[in-house]
């Protein structure tokens, strides 16, 4: 919970640039012995002192615009992996931080008068001006000139007559922005203001309390860093903070009201400031961290949201890689190269965690009805990287009281929760996804599909969902995708919901129908996904005549006519479903098929009742719902997939993602599922682990809708983690159950689970454990021979 990634920049504003005073050009090797580093927080100065260590005859300057005592911030919160690669690096440092850390274990939730505690987690902290001092003590030692109170020269001009110059600058990076057209920085500000102030006490845990007030929602995060004192941010969304009349309270003032707002938290005693003032958290991210000789280092390359304690841990981190990878290379640029390949992937995924734990934070009002356990879970699992298994080897016994106050039977992970959709009853939480297999002949589903499905229904999996199965041929993605539309067609799917029944009891199957629109007419994926059929084309249709990419074809505006057409064509495909014996039937509304480009901004440009406001483009998908309803059985429930982003400017947005929820629950959706993107070829989206699961969990606490959420969910631990924590009811996974058909029967012997949630068809029982492999142990030696 370190604060340097939103304070005021600590390393130099580029001054004008002086004449050269030494006329050496740069060295090009790795092994830099004259160095510039801007700035002097924990990153810099470690940087220093590590390459100063590995070469003493190196010259090391630390150019710091502040003064050596001067710094913002109270306490810095460091990793036992983060220590473990100081006290492997400089031994010194670390045993002189380890003399000042104080630990603790537990975190405490206090909401509604309600407090929950969960141990085991391991914190270490001190004060940042400590930290400061024992960096300076070592980089002094060591020889390394420190300018405090100085302005850096202008980085070009280091450049110039450095062999390496490091830029250390902070958040508000001038080295980065004198370099933009190189970095390529992205800066985006987020939602909620905050404040870092400090008490005289140390809380006994890390403590997060949530305060309702007639302004709105207010947190504070609080946690030792002293035996006598604490650091407290407080934080809410800008709009609570404008409401509450913070922005017309001086800094005093401001440390007086926060100190009265958590008066229970303090027990009644005050806050402090240190030139403290209320800012909006900004992300960073860069295109590049190398300019010829320049690299940055820590928040001028990369910040990550306070609530996950990552700025000095990230800055510390790289200096530990940078000044290995100048060690390991012999050229200059091969170093930096490796430098970055070795972080990047680390602090993206930091950054995705981070991510996800600051848009929590955010919409925190979502959660206040949450029962007290699961709101403290929820908040404990908010960035991904605790889990439902990692909290339960932490804090059995606090796990096990969510887990029964979430109404799981004893030793039933949540997973294995039964959940009900109008008359149907699933066995459990997981949900094959649909998935196209692009193997029907004439649109007939053959042999293929029948194992396929089978297999998964066999593997466990509550609910089993074919493909997109199309309701005309013109309404196909490729000639090989499967339909509804003809009664050959409807024998075959029989045949599969049949067997599926009879060999897989417990399991449901879902049928998901939907219509290309303007991605049809395409080839098989493995040919040349989203690429025109080269011959056979069939002519296509669309919200509007605007072209999925460059070399598509240009679909036909759909007429009145047109839509009636195609809504019929969706209702006897329906009617047909029906006496399939589906169980579930699923509309497709996402990914940029038919129904989902009238949904979309971006391929809606109709002018008639059909476009414009979502209201209007909402219009023909609830008109095929009704219809399609209406022959459907009315104890059988019916869901609707969209794609909750376009991730496009200008496309669907959170908001129309929740009214267009809304919109179908209110028509009689059963379930929203959730997915996103596949509208326009030119989307960028935010990829990683479970990365849109916050779309269903938005929806789903916003509205009170049933969601399904979807999008690399891959382990069961995400699953449990995400149904415990009521972010989402059902999970659906894809490519994990083309990997293990038996995805779900594996995470039950994997859990040690054995109960009504799954059950191991009778020819199959005798692979319910997992198989022996050969011995990895060897005998341990008998004797120890001290040395």
């Amino acid at each position: 919970m370190e604060g340097t990634v939103s304070m005021p920049t600590q390393g130099a504003r580029g001054t004008a640039r002086p004449a050269p005073t030494d006329p050496q050009p740069p060295q090009t090797t790795s092994h830099p012995l004259r160095v510039a580093i801007i700035g002097g927080g924990p990153g810099g100065l470690y940087a220093a002192a590590l390459l100063k260590r590995l070469d003493p005859a190196r010259d090391i300057t630390v150019w710091e615009r502040n003064a050596p005592d001067d710094t913002f911030g109270f306490g810095v919160v460091l990793s036992d992996e983060t220590l473990g690669g100081i006290e492997h690096a400089d031994p010194v440092v670390y045993a002189a931080l380890q003399q000042d850390f104080i630990r603790w274990d537990d975190i405490d939730i206090v909401h509604r008068g309600t407090r929950q505690t969960s141990g085991g987690h391991g914190f270490a902290a001190l004060g940042r001006r400590r930290l400061l001092e024992i960096l300076h003590e070592r980089c002094r030692s060591l020889g390394v000139e420190l300018r405090f109170r100085t302005e850096a020269p202008h980085p070009e001009w280091l450049s110039e007559t450095y062999d390496l110059v490091i830029a250390a600058d902070g958040v508000n990076s001038t080295t980065r922005e004198a370099y933009s057209d190189v970095f390529g920085p992205h800066v985006v500000t987020h939602q909620c203001r905050y404040i870092w102030l400090a008490a005289d006490f140390a809380f006994d845990a890390f403590r997060f309390e949530i305060a309702e007030t007639e302004h709105g929602v207010m947190q504070l995060h609080g946690y030792p860093y002293a035996a006598d004192a604490s650091t407290v941010i407080v934080e809410m969304r800008e709009e609570v903070w404008e409401a509450a009349g913070f922005a017309e309270l001086d800094e005093q003032a401001s440390v007086e009201r926060c100190a009265k707002i958590f008066a229970d938290a303090l027990g009644g005693r005050p806050l402090r400031s240190n030139k403290s003032a209320w800012i909006n958290f900004r992300t960073v991210v860069n295109e590049r961290w190398s300019h010829g000789n320049t690299v940055l280092l820590g928040d001028a390359a990369h910040t990550a949201h306070f609530s996950i304690g990552s700025g000095t841990k990230l800055a510390v981190e790289d200096a530990l890689a940078l000044a290995a990878c100048l060690e390991e290379h012999a050229e200059l640029p091969e170093a930096l190269a490796a430098y970055e390949e070795e972080r990047r992937p680390v602090v993206a995924s930091t950054q995705r965690a981070a991510r996800a734990s600051l848009e929590w934070f955010e919409n925190l009002g979502l959660y206040l009805d949450q029962p007290a356990r699961q709101f403290a879970f929820n908040l404990l699992t908010r960035s991904r990287r605790v889990t439902h298994d990692n909290l339960r080897l932490r804090d059995a016994h606090f796990t096990e009281s969510v887990e029964r106050e979430f109404g799981c039977p004893p030793g039933t992970p949540p997973m294995f929760t039964p959940f009900r959709l109008r008359g149907l009853t699933l066995r459990n939480r997981v949900v094959v996804s649909p998935m196209d297999m692009y193997s029907a002949e004439d649109g007939v589903p053959g042999d293929f599909h029948l194992v396929h499905l089978g297999a998964r229904a066999l593997g466990g999996a509550g609910l089993v969902m074919t493909e997109m199965v199309c309701v005309s041929p013109e309404g196909r993605i490729t000639p090989g995708c499967a339909g509804l539309y003809t009664g050959r067609q409807a024998e075959s799917w029989r045949r599969i919901a049949d067997f599926v029944h009879a060999q897989a009891p417990g399991a449901a199957i879902g049928v998901q129908l939907g219509h290309s629109g303007r991605k049809g007419s395409t080839k098989l994926m493995w040919e040349g996904i989203d690429e025109p059929l080269e011959e056979g084309n069939w002519p296509l249709v669309a919200a509007s005549p605007i072209p999925y990419g460059p070399d598509s074809q240009i679909p036909e505006e759909l007429t009145q006519d047109q839509l009636t057409a195609i809504r019929e064509q969706f209702t006897a495909a329906a009617w047909r479903a029906a006496r399939c014996g589906f169980d579930l039937l699923k509309l497709h509304c996402a990914h940029g098929y038919l129904l989902s480009g009238f949904l979309s901004p971006l391929t809606n440009r109709r002018t008639d009742e059909y476009g414009g406001s979502l209201e209007n483009r909402l219009r023909f998908p609830l008109e095929v719902f009704d219809s399609v309803r209406s022959v459907w059985p009315e104890d059988r429930p019916m869901t609707v997939r969209i794609s909750a982003t376009d991730w496009a400017g200008g496309g669907t947005t959170g908001d129309d993602a929740v009214a267009i929820a809304r919109a179908f629950a209110a028509h009689g959706a059963d379930a929203i599922d959730v997915s996103t993107g596949q509208v326009v070829a030119d989307e960028r989206p935010e990829y990683g682990r479970s990365y849109q699961t916050p779309y269903a969990d938005r929806i789903r606490n916003e509205t009170g809708i049933p969601v399904i959420a979807v999008g690399a969910i891959s382990s069961w631990d995400d699953v449990n983690s995400l149904i415990l924590a009521g972010r989402t009811d059902l999970c659906a996974l894809a490519r994990p159950h083309l990997y293990d058909p038996h995805w779900t029967l594996h995470a039950a012997a994997e859990q040690g689970y054995t109960g009504p949630g799954v059950e191991w068809p009778m020819p199959y029982r005798a692979g319910s454990r997992r198989p022996q492999t050969g011995r990895t142990d060897a005998p341990k030696p008998r004797l120890r021979l001290g040395s």
